[in-house]
Order: C-alpha cells, then structure tokens, then sequence
C-alpha cells in the first residue's frame, strides 16, 4: 500500500513539468543547441524549485492555538 502512495504521489503534475524540462535541457545540451552551463543553470534553478515546494510548512503548536 505505501508502493502505491508513493508512485501516486510521484506522478504529480509538479513532478511531470520538473523531469521534462530537465529531459529537454539535456538534449538540447547534448545536440549543442544550447550551452551546457545555460542548461545546467535552467535544470538547476526548476530541481531547487520542485525541491523547495516539496517541503510542506506544518503548523506549530502556537498558529493552532491562536487560528
């Protein structure tokens, strides 16, 4: 059962957009059609995004009582 949580949880639409924006960016950088730093910046800057949006803020015990 947690399998199946995970997987569902990867096919999120945030997870789709973040592998093929890396997938493009690579082969753009493999063909030459961009430079691999211009590529290897995109692909760095989208991963630190779809990482940081991953960390959900929990509530503290403070916000509970006062909201």
């Amino acid at each position: 059962m947690e399998v199946l949580k995970n997987f569902a949880n990867l096919i999120k639409v945030k997870t789709i957009v973040t592998l093929v924006v890396i997938a493009v960016f690579a082969v753009l950088a493999l063909r030459g059609d961009i430079e691999p730093n211009d590529a290897m910046l995109v692909v760095s800057m989208v991963v630190s995004f779809y990482f940081g949006t991953q960390h959900e803020k929990k509530p503290t015990k403070t916000e509970n009582i006062e909201g």
